[in-house]
């Protein structure tokens, strides 16, 4: 039996759910019969519109989508202008304040509090500038990530015009809208390996291979990777070298070809990952030849991954981690990353980015899988005075070392399965740790990534140190919680997080995590990274570093269960129960 949200799909789903979002608005929140209302926000979800959770009815969250991270000259201003002029809600954030945008692990952005009456008005404003919120969410082809800088920076093969293709004849496909669950696709063309690409349902991945005494650039295939649930999964070859000009065809084969297949009972088992487990790569292989691929399938070239540095764990030396800091372009111009810790934009603040971009470079903003952004196109003449700028006092090119590595997902601010708050205990979190833990001069990041639940939209598991929400009784008391976890990271061997400390209470974690890395610095050899003690460092060891215990870190939140302090029903914040909301990832 089918689950009852392809039934949902199957009555209405794609394009045509537009139309319904814009006839609800018209009439008002409402208008949607409440025996109806899990239906329809199933479908929303095509459009990149969430319904919030309970106690904030009525509020939505929008996810745009951009390929690549791609914000052309005006798209982020026009997002800021949305998100000061729209995205309000009925209180504040008590760290963060009102009217915000959140930079999302898949190079795109999220608004919050939006009125779905006013949908109409925010799509016309932000489809003026030609951004756009479809195939944002829900069961269909998601945001499509690739390296944050391609186009503007050295490449050993072009992605960008790749990525284009997928956006434009793939995704844009309606026939193709309804997928069995949530499919991610990326591509990466430099040597890097920035686009993780071992961490998507299908990867491109910069490679070579000798045909016909020809060395030929293009790509090797990887499929089946994604985290989440506590059974995260590495993208395993597929064994297909495709030059550029034939690989949107094996890409949008595998596409059609999980649509086509893929499990649409089990919503717990569906994903692509355990497909390809299911199925295998060699049958996957052969069926693509055989029913989706007119040209005969070459077998996988030499690849590039012992060279990947991106989020590897690997020395400063060896290349770049990230897109943080000034760096060169290949028309001779220069690139500025700025963190933005925790992914979280005050809309007066984004705006102010892109006067900046506007004024020192082309106007064209980038966005990274870490959460930050890029200010590209920067000439010489025109660097050092944009590096005076006040607002880079906020978002740093040169950041601290635990800012520069953060990142954290919605929590239960707004997810409805989420069991903790992530973002402002974060903030607070970073503030603490750079007033309260020294490193050696050489460690220049730590990455901590936050997750409110084992969904993982925080990429806990690829961290140097993860956090995973959990719930914990203290002094009699249930409170919030974390999982710690060490060691993961991706690269040339992805490696998931070894969990070292459970159900540590809030108010415990920080200094379990200052005692961790006081045991680094103080046993680590010259020159090893984080992610390179840790392997070599036996669990025993690392359990007994990590000890919890009480600090001057003042909590937030830790004893309101779904945060009294936001306008949630009464009862869901007494009680800690989860929504019958779906979750913002689903």
């Amino acid at each position: 039996m089918v689950h009852k949200k392809e039934e949902y799909k199957e009555e209405c789903y794609g394009d045509e759910v537009r139309e319904h979002i814009l006839e609800f608005a018209d009439e008002g929140f409402e208008s949607i019969p409440e025996d109806e209302r899990d239906k329809w926000f199933t479908r929303f979800k095509f459009w990149g519109l969430f319904h919030q959770r309970d106690g904030q009815e009525s509020y939505f969250m929008m996810r745009l989508t951009n390929a690549s991270g791609v914000l052309e000259p005006g798209q982020l201003r026009a997002i800021g202008e949305v998100a000061r002029d729209y995205a309000t809600g009925p209180v504040e954030n008590p760290e963060f304040g009102n009217g915000f945008l959140d930079l999302t692990t898949r190079q795109s952005v999220q608004l919050h509090w939006l009125d779905l009456e006013e949908v109409p008005d925010v799509w016309e404003h932000l489809e003026s500038a030609g951004v756009s919120s479809r195939s944002a969410g829900g069961d269909t082809m998601r945001n499509i990530s690739g390296g944050a800088l391609a186009g503007k920076i050295d490449e050993y093969v072009d992605s960008l015009a790749l990525l284009e293709e997928f956006q434009e004849k793939c995704r844009g496909d309606d026939a193709l809208s309804n997928m069995p669950r949530k499919f991610n696709i990326s591509a990466t063309g430099s040597k890097d390996g920035s686009a993780q690409d071992s961490l998507n349902d299908i990867g491109f991945e910069a490679a070579r291979k000798e045909i016909d005494g020809e060395v030929v650039k293009g790509f090797n295939v990887r499929v089946g990777g994604g985290l989440g649930g506590r059974q995260p999964r590495a993208a395993t070859p597929l064994d297909i070298f495709v030059t550029p000009e034939n690989a949107y065809e094996v890409g949008r084969g595998f596409v059609e070809l999980y649509h086509d297949y893929g499990n649409r009972t089990t919503r717990a088992k569906n994903r692509a990952r355990f497909f390809v487990e299911d199925w295998g790569e060699e049958k996957i292989r052969e069926t693509l030849q055989e029913e989706y691929v007119d040209f005969e399938l070459k077998t996988a070239g030499e690849d590039f991954r012992e060279e990947y540095t991106y989020n590897a764990g690997r020395p400063s030396g060896d290349g770049p981690r990230d897109y943080v800091g000034v760096g060169d372009q290949i028309d001779g111009k220069n690139y500025v990353g700025l963190t933005v810790p925790v992914g979280r934009l005050p809309a007066e603040d984004a705006i102010a980015i892109a006067d900046l971009a506007d004024e020192y470079g082309s106007g064209e903003i980038r966005l990274t899988r870490r959460q930050n952004c890029i200010i590209t196109d920067v000439p010489d003449e025109k660097l050092e005075d944009l590096l005076e700028e006040p607002l880079l006092a906020t978002y740093p090119p040169e950041p601290s070392v635990f800012d520069r590595g953060a990142m954290a997902c919605t929590g239960t601010e707004f997810c409805s399965i989420a069991l903790t708050e992530t973002k402002a205990r974060m903030a607070k979190m970073l503030r603490w740790l750079n007033a309260n833990v020294e490193l050696p001069d050489d460690v220049e990041q730590i990455r901590m990534h936050y997750s409110g639940c084992t969904a993982d939209c925080g990429q806990a598991m690829t961290a140097d140190i993860g956090l995973q929400g959990m719930r914990a009784r203290k002094n009699g008391e249930m409170v919030e919680a974390f999982d710690i976890g060490v060691g993961g990271g991706v690269g040339e061997n992805p490696s998931f997080v070894e969990w070292i400390q459970q159900r540590v209470p809030a108010d415990e974690a920080p200094m379990a995590i200052k005692r961790l890395l006081e045991a680094f610095a103080a046993h680590r050899e010259e020159g090893q990274t984080f992610r390179q003690w840790v392997e070599a460092t036996g669990t025993e060891a690392l359990v007994e570093f990590c000890e919890p215990a009480e600090s001057d870190f003042e909590a937030p939140y830790m004893d309101d269960g779904k945060q009294a302090w936001y306008p949630f029903a009464k009862d869901v914040a007494d009680s800690g129960s989860e929504s019958s909301a779906a979750p913002s990832d689903d």
